[in-house]
């Protein structure tokens, strides 16, 4: 395979960018071309797109199309689906696709479902327990934030008579105050945790059991459960009902896995296939759609084009719907422990940047918040925006005004608004004595931002599993032009062993051989 920019493909984008794309005008674009919208518009299981507010043009297109070819993409792909080392610096597959293949369709299946079995009728088992209310998940980093996407997202498909708690900070602020609202004869704990070693979780979860103890409890068989690959080391915790997995499911992939045990017994194992349904869907889509009508390999490509011609550094999420309140925190650690390296597969430092900044907030409140920004701000932010068309509540009129909010964003940020514009209309609020010249120009949008818009029919478990494969194949893709590892996480050991080595010097006060910053402050918090 070839890096991006070994490509003649690259060199011609390059030019493409001078000559066409750094003067692109969408309004322009739009009064050419009647067809635009039809053209950039994509189906996909579960999902319609509109790209056709994206800074591209049928040029760009194929460009970018042709670079993907000459990084070989569809045969980096195709060895990712087999089971093909994808993840070189550990040596591991990169299968959590296997995790929602049928049974029999997938590599290592009858494993795969043998776990998938048992842990959906202890889910079962748990949702039919009328003495356990309160489920309580203890985890960190893909452990904690698949599933407390997932939860509130179906919270439709949910049951009154069980609460879910996520608990993942080991900032005691987390657990203390969730603890004294718990009964601990009706509550479960969950310790998600793949090496059963992990810091945060582990003391939280000693936290929970010494909870659970000091409040009378006696039976930790009924009221813990985990999910771990370290059994041994469970038991010995006392927990002796635990779900694993393998080491080809890497964390911020693992929600399809027995991690997402919670998410199945807040909606039940119907639901949870149907999760898993939706998320196959579209691998079959990433695997089988040619290229031009792939839609996670076309979202990949305008992120390249985005973040390496356009120097976008960020990308916001704007989800209007408020069960999707934790997608951008999710997609955070998806997107940005994926691929935010700054080495190529054979250790190069690159000369292009790689993952943007993902961040954002459910509409209709970042409309209230950071939008200004995005309106008015000095850095183009690209946004990408989730509408639903049918809600799972009975409150038309709310549902209207939030798709109407919707859609006056994305037109916002492409049409903007002229000072010429602006200093023919009223302006009640503004200050009496300012010029109105000034004015006009504190009342004028640039317009001309980039936003694309995906909608789904309903949030359904199989929509939201379609969404969240069409992320993780989107982030593969733009990786894999960008030629490095998306599947490994180095970034985050070295903070974790200066931890490990600062915690005793918390206790003792020693600073002999600290940086002065480090040693100063120690000495603040220890004196």
């Amino acid at each position: 395979m070839k890096r991006c920019d070994a490509t003649t493909a690259w060199a011609a984008l390059q030019g493409h960018f001078e000559a066409h794309g750094r003067d692109f005008d969408l309004r322009e674009a739009f009064a050419r071309d009647a067809g635009r919208f039809a053209a950039l518009s994509f189906d996909a299981p579960e999902i319609f797109a509109d790209l056709s507010k994206n800074l591209v043009d049928a040029a760009t297109m194929q460009w970018l199309l042709e670079l993907a070819r000459q990084c070989d993409l569809e045969a980096q792909r195709d060895a990712l689906l087999r089971g093909d080392i994808a993840n070189p610096t550990e040596g591991r597959a990169v299968l959590h696709t296997a995790l929602r293949a049928p049974r029999g369709a997938g590599p290592y299946s009858d494993e795969v479902h043998a776990v998938l079995d048992a842990m959906l009728a202890y889910a079962e088992r748990v949702r039919g327990d009328a003495g356990l209310t309160d489920i309580v998940n203890i985890g960190i980093g893909g452990s904690d934030l698949g599933p407390q996407m997932a939860v509130p997202a179906l919270q439709a498909y949910g049951r009154a008579d069980k609460r879910l708690h996520f608990v993942s900070n080991v900032d005691g602020h987390d657990i203390a105050p969730l603890l004294q609202r718990l009964d601990a004869k009706h509550t479960l704990f969950i310790v998600a945790s793949k090496t059963f070693t992990t810091q945060e979780t582990m003391a939280n979860a000693t936290v929970a059991r010494e909870w659970f103890l000091a409040q009378g409890g006696t039976d930790i068989a009924r009221h813990f459960a985990a999910t771990t690959t370290n059994v041994a080391a469970a038991a010995a915790f006392g927990i002796t009902t635990t779900f694993g997995f393998w080491d080809w499911v890497g964390g911020r992939f693992s929600l399809w896995s027995a991690i997402g045990l919670p998410i199945a017994v807040a909606v039940g194992e119907r639901n949870f296939r149907d999760l898993l349904a939706g998320a196959h869907a579209m691998d079959r889509h990433f695997a089988e759609a040619p290229l031009e009508h792939n839609l996670p390999v076309l979202l990949g490509l305008i992120d390249v084009w985005y973040r390496n011609f356009h120097r976008f550094g960020s990308r916001s999420v704007a989800p209007y719907h408020q069960g999707l309140k934790r997608l951008p925190a999710y997609l955070q650690q998806l997107e940005m422990e994926s691929n935010g390296k700054r080495v190529d597969l054979d250790g190069n430092a690159l000369p292009y940047g790689t993952s943007p900044v993902v961040w954002g907030e459910p509409g209709t409140n970042g409309q209230h918040a950071y939008f200004q920004m995005l309106h008015q701000g000095t850095d183009v932010v690209p946004v990408e925006f989730i509408a639903v068309k049918t809600p799972a509540h009975g409150l038309a009129d709310q549902h209207r005004k939030l798709l109407a909010n919707c859609l006056a964003q994305s037109q916002a940020l492409m049409l903007g608004k002229s000072a010429a514009a602006a200093a023919a209309e009223k302006a009640p609020t503004a200050a009496p004595g300012i010029a109105p010249a000034v004015l006009a120009q504190h009342r004028s949008f640039p317009g001309n931002r980039p936003s694309t818009t995906l909608l789904l029919q309903a949030l359904t478990p199989r929509s939201l599993g379609a969404l969240i494969a069409l992320y993780e194949h989107r982030i593969f893709t733009s990786g894999a032009l960008w030629g490095i590892n998306s599947f490994d996480q180095w970034g985050v050991e070295l903070g974790k062993a200066l931890c490990n080595a600062l915690l005793p010097r918390l206790a003792s006060g020693d600073t002999q051989g600290l940086d002065a910053s480090t040693a100063g402050l120690l000495k603040r918090l220890t004196s």
